[in-house]
């Protein structure tokens, strides 16, 4: 005999009125186009460039052939070297703070964050500052020793590689925490009740299970390290980032064009090859137990572990500390000594009262602040069409959204050039090149990301039945996403936007291609200083970036604890 179960309806896609089924296709109208317009046009000007000037075989053959497939290939190599370091480092720091209980533990579980409050640049400079043959480390290992700089210092691929391990872990360490902090430990103690050892548990029940974290935090590092431009500029690494900002200097549209193109079409397939691996297992326990307790070091272990804890505090906190130390020194006044000999205030107050020294920061905190507005709107809209979307078509939103998350800065730099250069029907008559305006575009589409996926986590925890309530109640759906929704979302929508305005103030691998003269941003301003030798100055308006990021980052982890607490508060 057989039983028929009534379907279950989906929560995640309620059952909308007719007028409110037509709202969503109304919303998503405006978004798409947007999305249009500033996402998918531009990759396609791009990748139609590419086949300009000797022809697309003639162009792709150059690249092939010439030292921009090298480039690619070393882009690829680092990027992949630095999932592998990265992914050691970030995995056993993980294990390490979430597995053991030992003095210093909290402090480094504080400090093991801090690499994320670096911008990109200043996180670059602060390493070459510390381990470059001219820095801080090997200058004091010749002043301790005698040793010779050149031996103990770091530079060529290797730097990149050391900045990209430093600043990219927190990727990995933060995934694995969280799947750490998920894990059942009753799996490991039946493994280990069957006779298992402990490295045969770790890899047959603990890494499996910890695959969706290892492959976000891959994914992340990838990307990110595809897209990285500052650590080869300094190191003076040829990798495709910097073929791509040669070409497009050099004038040299249709190389940059090939350039970009190959550079979004590699990591787009990293994307889905990860999603491919991640998806041929179901990596999810059934049973529902409690996180394992963390084991206390004792005995010698205990200040072995206090030690290293120390020492794991200075290394990551160097960078922070060095920059705040040049940021009072005379510019000039850092020579051959292994450190600056003068210091003053003057940077900081140059920097506030002298017009042109202030214009970097409020191009770039007003065109942050314009771009993370824009995200806000178009995110958000976008996260609630698709929550609700309940035709054909989602799957494709989904990916006009995120794409640029994927795409180097470079490529998105590239692209906006190439689309805006001048007035025609596919750019509706829009000029952005030369123009402030083009800044705030790219600093939307690079972060609207961030935006859409933190209002996507807050939808999640919204029950569907709230707006259909409001509804039936005769609300329209104006209103109800005003008065209902928005209200629910907002601090999951706050979230996003304190990050993508971070970020956008930190920006430098996109602006360095695209900012028009006269209104140099806060990034490229300190490449500039740096370039002039100006390293007081350039440490100034570092350190204040950091201190914004960290303000800003601050109020964020506030945001999402209040959210968190009023989620876990009891409802009447």
């Amino acid at each position: 005999m057989s039983l028929t179960l009534p379907r279950r309806r989906d929560r995640s896609r309620p059952s909308l009125s007719p007028s409110g089924d037509r709202f969503v296709y109304v919303l998503a109208l405006p978004v798409v186009l947007v999305l249009l317009l500033f996402v998918t046009v531009p990759m396609l000007h791009t990748a139609v460039s590419s086949a300009g000037g000797d022809g697309l075989a003639a162009n792709y053959r150059g690249f092939l052939s010439g030292t921009s497939g090298t480039a690619l290939l070393l882009s690829v190599g680092i990027s992949l070297g630095s999932v592998l370091t990265c992914g050691v480092i970030g995995t056993l720091l993980a294990v390490l703070l979430n597995r053991f209980d030992f003095p210093g533990r909290r402090v480094l579980e504080v400090l093991a964050l801090v690499p994320m409050a670096l911008p990109p640049l200043i996180g670059s400079v602060s390493f070459v500052l510390l381990y470059s043959e001219t820095g801080i480390v090997p200058r004091v290992l010749h002043s301790a020793f005698g040793a010779d700089p050149a031996t103990f210092s770091v530079g060529g691929v290797t730097g990149v590689l050391l900045v990209h391990t430093f600043t990219m872990y927190p990727y990995f360490y933060l995934s694995v925490s969280a799947g750490l902090a998920g894990l059942d430990s009753s799996l490991e103690s039946a493994a280990a009740n069957l006779g298992a050892s402990r490295a045969r548990i770790w890899r047959t029940v603990v890494l499996p299970m910890l695959t969706p974290a290892l492959v976000s935090g891959a994914l992340l590092t990838f990307m990110i390290s595809m897209a990285s431009f500052t650590a080869p500029q300094l190191y003076n690494v040829q990798t495709l980032t910097m073929q791509i900002v040669s070409s497009r200097t050099s004038g040299n549209q249709e190389l940059a064009a090939a350039q970009a193109t190959a550079l979004s079409v590699v990591s787009v397939l990293f994307l889905v090859a990860m999603r491919w691996y991640q998806s041929r297992r179901v990596h999810r326990s059934l049973s529902k137990g409690v996180q394992r307790e963390r084991t206390h070091a004792r005995g010698p272990a205990r200040y072995a572990a206090l030690a290293g804890s120390a020492l794991i505090s200075l290394v990551l906190l160097a960078p922070v500390l060095v920059l705040a130390l040049l940021s009072f020194s005379v510019d000039g006044s850092w020579t051959t000594q292994i450190l600056p000999g003068d210091y003053s205030t003057d940077n900081y107050r140059t920097i506030f009262t002298d017009p042109a020294s202030l214009l970097p920061i409020s191009v770039s905190v007003q065109m942050s602040l314009l771009a993370t507005l824009a995200a806000v709107v178009i995110g958000a809209a976008a996260s609630w069409v698709l929550a609700r979307w309940r035709r054909a078509g989602r799957t494709v939103l989904d990916i006009m959204v995120m794409l640029p998350w994927a795409l180097p800065g470079t490529v998105i730099g590239v692209n906006l050039v190439t689309a805006f250069a001048e007035p025609q029907a596919s750019n509706l008559g829009l000029t952005l090149v030369g123009t402030l305006w083009i800044l705030p575009v790219a600093y939307f589409v690079r972060y609207v990301p961030l935006v859409f996926r933190s209002t996507n986590a807050a939808l999640d925890q919204i029950d569907p039945s709230l707006e259909e309530a409001a509804g039936n109640l005769g609300a329209s759906p104006l209103r109800v996403l005003r008065t209902v929704t928005m209200p629910l979302v907002m601090r999951g929508v706050l979230a996003g936007a304190l990050l993508a305005f971070v970020d956008g103030v930190g920006e430098y691998v996109a602006s360095v291609v695209i900012y028009p003269a006269g209104f140099t941003p806060m990034s490229v301003e300190i490449y500039n200083r740096i370039y002039s030798s100006e390293f007081g100055s350039a440490a100034a308006y570092g350190t204040l970036q950091v201190v914004l990021i960290l303000a800003v980052l601050a109020l964020s982890n506030r945001i999402q604890s209040g959210r968190r607490g009023l989620e876990a508060a009891p409802s009447n």
